[in-house]
């Protein structure tokens, strides 16, 4: 395994888990378990203050994964550009599709829910689980485009929602409705 080179990370290596988005990679450590030494990533999510340890033997079943390229987050970006593509089915049953997607981990799936969601600049209100599962894709796909582009999470946020084309306006009401 550790010959391939998604699942050879080292220290500083910048990461995605599917559930929690990107952190960056402190260190491998080796800890005796149940009679048995384990080879441990220690990854820590700087914005969540969080620090967890994966088996090196498990992270790829975990689904942790460096980075997209640039290519991968092209296509997420063009995602975002689409035209939104809202089933009618119940919400519930979409919020369930949505937080599945967005713990994909998967940057284009992501993109799907945002361009899903997206405020459009009607007077349609959006629900307050339709915000919070919005804000909770827009933070992740950011992350990660930060990390990608080497930009703040700040400009990335921006960007993707320039490219979505929602209005300053609608997003600092939002906040404040939100707040």
């Amino acid at each position: 395994m550790a010959d391939n080179d998604n699942f050879d990370f080292t220290q500083g290596d910048y990461v995605v888990y599917p559930a929690h988005g990107v952190g960056q990679i402190e260190g491998v450590e080796t800890q005796h378990i149940a009679g048995m030494d384990v080879s441990l990533y220690a990854v820590s999510f700087e914005k969540d203050r969080m620090r967890l340890k994966i088996p090196v033997m498990k992270a790829e079943a975990a689904g942790l994964r460096k980075l997209s390229t640039s290519d991968r987050m092209d296509d997420a970006l063009k995602t975002l550009k689409g035209k939104s593509r809202v089933r009618r089915t119940m919400w519930s049953r979409r919020a369930q599709e949505y937080e599945t997607k967005i713990n994909s981990g998967d940057p284009v799936a992501i993109a799907e829910v945002l361009r899903d969601l997206k405020r459009s600049n009607d007077d349609t209100e959006q629900s307050y689980s339709e915000r919070q599962i919005y804000q909770s894709a827009l933070e992740r796909l950011a992350r990660e485009v930060a990390a990608v582009e080497k930009i703040t999470e700040i400009k990335a946020t921006e960007r993707l929602e320039d490219l979505m084309g929602v209005i300053k306006d609608d997003v600092e009401e939002a906040g404040k409705k939100a707040a």
